[in-house]
């Protein structure tokens, strides 16, 4: 990447203080862009799920790396609990979704409980695992809450054969306008479910998947106690990638943890962070990380900036963490401050190999929260920091109340926030949607058909507030 007209920036700068030229190209077709990265963590697209307690669980683990993406499982979770995470993730269907499963004689309000879930939007009515009926949320609406599902569900069942192609499903939907249909197996019984939209995506995207086939999933430790024995326990539960964790990455007690994971001989790539600076990524590099997070207090739920002053402006942190990391053979992932899509491109041109979305993913149906409704009926989950009050309160729950209450003063994040759901995007892979359509533009745009070349060929130029605020839409006149 270099800078329009040479320029040499005299201040650090944010995603918002920059922009792309756009260059000769010979792309012409967005589908002709690989995303595929070669850092070692098995994504086809550059999408990292951030190890959030509100963000980061099973459903959202299999669904994005169904699309080719990466979820992290949050540090503060049991191992035993995470290992069941990693079994479940990598049992599940590389192209169906995992349906929701009701009986007949099952209620109304129950199947309402589970619908907001899955993204589908249906629960598959099944008797000894063969799909009988299918309900939806229309279908429930009005309807006494203790009605038995026999009632109301629809039995004029389409069927999907397991083994169907992407394309030919898409079009067996369409032809009879349905959107969407259980998958079953030659036995009869219930494999997964298909909708128009998933069809669609099986053809645009390759899952992110270990040697065996299976889906990947990562999974993270602290800093503190026995890393090396939680490590241990993790790689054997399944882990494809290792994350050691904490908000000031450059402390001897990082490099100590580090050294630690790496004296148990695991053979799976380890990340590290966070930092901001050449040498933070130079020492953790040196104390065996083969990816180094970067990024301090550009996230939404943190406060780190406002409390302490400390941090760095993103975009030139990614620049010269990436720099240093590229000398060394190693990588960098840009983790936090992402609010558009051109934000995930932006990183990616300063040289990030993938791109960490936490709280942008907090409000979709697949995040591990309940859905809730404000008193407009707007739905919403709640999200929260990981230096927060609240994640604190959970990540100290063996320590004494002393102990407890005496961290708990000292809190970096926000512990509620509400984070709404859109009632036309309400899957993160509406989302994924969005961001990789916008990164394979940008890729265009620069002449490039990777990410390496994105990086090579990406020419950025510096913007006021005003250049920024020009290229913002305008969804009413004005």
């Amino acid at each position: 990447m270099r800078f329009l007209d040479d320029q040499q920036p005299t201040l650090d700068l944010t995603y918002d203080d920059v922009f792309m030229v756009p260059a000769r190209s010979s792309v012409t077709s967005r589908l002709d862009v690989d995303l595929s990265t070669d850092d070692g963590s098995g994504t086809t697209i550059p999408l990292v799920v951030a190890n959030m307690t509100a963000v980061a669980g099973r459903r959202m683990a299999e669904t994005v790396a169904r699309r080719g993406g990466l979820v992290v499982i949050p540090q503060d979770i049991p191992v035993d609990i995470v290992a069941e995470v990693v079994r479940d993730v990598k049992s599940r269907h590389l192209v169906y979704d995992t349906p929701i499963s009701v009986k007949p004689h099952h209620t109304c309000g129950y199947a309402l409980g589970l619908l907001p879930k899955r993204a589908h939007g249906a629960a598959v009515v099944a008797v000894e695992d063969r799909p009988v009926g299918l309900v939806t949320e229309a279908d429930l609406i009005g309807v006494d809450r203790f009605t038995q599902l026999s009632e109301v569900m629809s039995t004029e069942l389409l069927t999907l054969p397991e083994g169907i192609s992407p394309q030919d499903a898409f079009a067996r939907l369409h032809e009879a306008h349905r959107k969407l249909a259980p998958v079953v197996g030659a036995d009869g019984r219930l494999v997964g479910i298909l909708t128009r939209q998933g069809a669609l995506r099986a053809s645009l995207y390759s899952p992110a998947t270990d040697s065996g086939g299976h889906l990947r999933i990562a999974t993270a430790v602290g800093i503190n106690g026995d890393v090396a024995g939680k490590a241990a326990a993790l790689v054997d539960a399944g882990t494809d990638l290792l994350m050691v964790d904490t908000a000031h990455g450059h402390q001897d007690k990082m490099v100590e943890a580090l050294r630690a994971v790496r004296s148990t001989g695991l053979q799976i790539p380890v990340v590290a962070g966070n930092v901001v600076s050449a040498e933070g990524v130079r020492d953790l590099v040196e104390a065996g990380a083969d990816i180094v997070k970067v990024g301090v207090g550009p996230g939404a739920m943190c406060t780190t900036r406002m409390q302490t002053g400390v941090g760095r402006p993103q975009f030139s942190a990614v620049l010269e963490c990436a720099a240093a990391a590229r000398e060394l053979g190693r990588h960098v992932w840009a983790d936090g401050g992402v609010r558009h899509p051109r934000d995930v491109a932006l990183a990616l041109a300063a040289g990030a190999s993938n791109v960490m979305i936490g709280s942008w993913f907090a409000g979709t149906l697949e995040s591990p929260g309940d859905l809730q409704r404000d008193a407009d009926g707007r739905g919403y989950k709640e999200s929260f920091g990981m230096a927060s009050k609240r994640a604190v309160a959970h990540r100290t729950a063996a320590e004494s109340s002393y102990d407890r209450a005496r961290k708990a003063l000292f809190e970096e994040g926000i512990s509620a926030a509400r984070m709404y759901v859109n009632p036309q995007r309400p899957s993160v892979e509406d989302l994924v949607d969005e961001i990789i359509s916008g990164v394979r533009s940008a890729c265009t745009y620069a002449g490039a058909r990777s990410l390496a070349e994105f990086h090579d060929r990406a020419i950025v130029g510096l913007q006021s507030s005003s250049g920024y605020a020009e290229g913002r839409p305008l969804h009413q006149s004005w």
